[in-house]
Order: C-alpha cells, then sequence, then structure tokens
C-alpha cells in the first residue's frame, strides 16, 4: 500500500506569541484542580463497565474526543492543562482506566486489550456510536488497541507518546521496570491518587499492576498496527522516552498517519502534572495541532 508521507519531522513552536500573563494553575503544581481563566461546565459519574465501576467526566458539547491518562495517573494529572482548551470545541470524555483514580479494581491484570475494551464497552453505555480518541504514555498504547479491536467506534486517533514495541524505549527503561517501587513513584501523581480514590489503600495495588503490565509487555504485531485504518497523528518529544525511531517505525506502519516530533520530554507538550514548571505558559501546548489535525477533511 503506497504510504501517505505527510510526516511533520519537527515542529519547532514558536514561543514569541505566547501569552505571558499566569494564571492560578501556576500556583502550586501539587494543586489537582482544573484551574484555567475560563470555567468550563463538566459533570462526572460512574458506568459499569465489564465489572468495574468506571468513572468519567463531560465537558463542553460538540463531536465527542475520548481522553485517556497515562499510567499511574488520574484525569487531571495528565489532561487537566488541556482539557479547558479542547472543550471549547469539542464535547471531551475524560476516563480513568482500572484501579486508577476514582475507577474500581477488578481481580485480573491490567491489559492494553481490557482498556479498548472497557473503552467501548462505557461509549456503549453512553449511546456514542464513534469519537475521537485521544491517549498520552499507557493510553496512548490503549488507544492503539483500541482501534485494532474496535475500529467501528473510530473517527480519528491521537496517540501521545505511545509505546508498541519494547525497543521503543532506552534498555534502562525496562530495568527501572523490573525495580519499579512505590516510593520512586513521582509525588505529583501519588497525591493525585490519594486526593481523589475512595480507598487510598489501592495506590499500591495501582503501581505494582501498572509496573507488571510493562514488565510483562510484549511488542504489537506489524500485522496489527497496519490494520489501523483511522487517521493517526502521532506526537512524541524530542527528549521523550520513547524513541524518534520508535514514532517513525509507527508512522511508517500507520498508512494514513502523521508524524509530530515536538521539543520537551514526556508529556512537556500536553503539560502533563509531573513535567510543569514555574514558567509554563498555554500557548506552548500542542492544543492547535491537535485541533487542527481533528478538524482536517479527509481526501
Amino acid at each position: 500500500m503506497k504510504m501517505k508521507f505527510t510526516t511533520l519531522v519537527l515542529i519547532i513552536l514558536s514561543l514569541t506569541a505566547c501569552n505571558s500573563k499566569k494564571s492560578v494553575e501556576t500556583e502550586n503544581e501539587n494543586n489537582m484542580k482544573i484551574s484555567t481563566s475560563d470555567k468550563i461546565a463538566m459533570t462526572s459519574a460512574y458506568s459499569e463497565v465489564n465489572g468495574i465501576k468506571m468513572y468519567y467526566e463531560i465537558y463542553g458539547q460538540g463531536k465527542p474526543l475520548v481522553l485517556i491518562h497515562g499510567g499511574g495517573s488520574t484525569i487531571q494529572t495528565t489532561f487537566g492543562k488541556v482539557i479547558p482548551l479542547f472543550a471549547k470545541n469539542r464535547k471531551v470524555i475524560a476516563v480513568e482506566m482500572q484501579a486508577h483514580g476514582r475507577t474500581s479494581d477488578r481481580n485480573t491484570d491490567l491489559s492494553f486489550e481490557q482498556d479498548a475494551d472497557d473503552i467501548a464497552t462505557l461509549l456503549k453505555n453512553l449511546n456514542i456510536e464513534k469519537a475521537d480518541f485521544f491517549g498520552f504514555s499507557n493510553g496512548g498504547t490503549s488507544t492503539l488497541q483500541i482501534a485494532i479491536r474496535h475500529p467501528e467506534i473510530v473517527d480519528k486517533i491521537i496517540l501521545g507518546s505511545a509505546l508498541a514495541k519494547r525497543n521503543g524505549v532506552p534498555e534502562w527503561f525496562w530495568d527501572f521496570m523490573n525495580q519499579a517501587k512505590l516510593e520512586n513513584m513521582p509525588e505529583q501523581l501519588k497525591v493525585a491518587y490519594n486526593q481523589v480514590a475512595a480507598d487510598t489503600n489501592g495506590l499500591q495495588v495501582m503501581h505494582d499492576k501498572d509496573a507488571k503490565r510493562m514488565v510483562n509487555f510484549k511488542d504489537i504485531p506489524n500485522e496489527q498496527i497496519k490494520s489501523v485504518k483511522s487517521p493517526t497523528l502521532i506526537i512524541i518529544g524530542d527528549k521523550d522516552i520513547i524513541t524518534p525511531e520508535h514514532a517513525i517505525e509507527m508512522h511508517r506502519l500507520i498508512s494514513n498517519s502523521e508524524l509530530a516530533i515536538i521539543p520537551g520530554g514526556h508529556g512537556d507538550y500536553i503539560g502533563e502534572i509531573t513535567t510543569l514548571k514555574p514558567d509554563f505558559k498555554e500557548c506552548e501546548l500542542v492544543v492547535p495541532m491537535i485541533e487542527k489535525f481533528l478538524n482536517k477533511k479527509e481526501e
């Protein structure tokens, strides 16, 4: 199949256009509340999903955009900075996956395939037939599985720092995961979990299940990745844990895909909580680029 090369090899974000005003969100990096100058109405609820009670939040109106957080995270720690921006033009459905945040656990290990099935069930419960999906880190791998296992519910996908192959990260990553301990988990993520979870004793369980899932991670076969026909935007940072070579490989395997390599680390481009710095500026986020991708008419 002829590959459609629309690669954005490197996007240099112009900082001169940034608005220098600081909002209340920079006062405390551990403040888990969504804080922006524009108030966005939010509704939240739980849904019975394949044996768990899945927590979700809905913002805004318009075409559905489902947000899937990273490992060890909550809705706010991954997407707190970008939700108000997306919600200006979209119906944003942000979820918390098995054992994370406010969502309950089940007596099974975590898997990206189960994540995909859980999201598909949630959307069925919400009477949403089709949506766009944006997953970050582990959520990006779950999003890839949604496109593989449930293509009928997918319009477009954004894979933010998603892993599909073990060689997509440096070798030290696997050594680290083999020795992962709760005390080494970023403090911001531990604080966020404890702020929202009904049972804070679940923090250790969540950590251990996340670590086990990564230790046992197996390559997604090329044939499955190639089966993805949905328009796809692949995003990583140039200092990401995910290597540029891996992002390029995924771009080549997914025929209808675009690739953006953004200056910064793992999650800088969406303001993920562990990346925030005192000089954070909203205009450095990649929301306009994502919206351009989502709104583009396919040829």
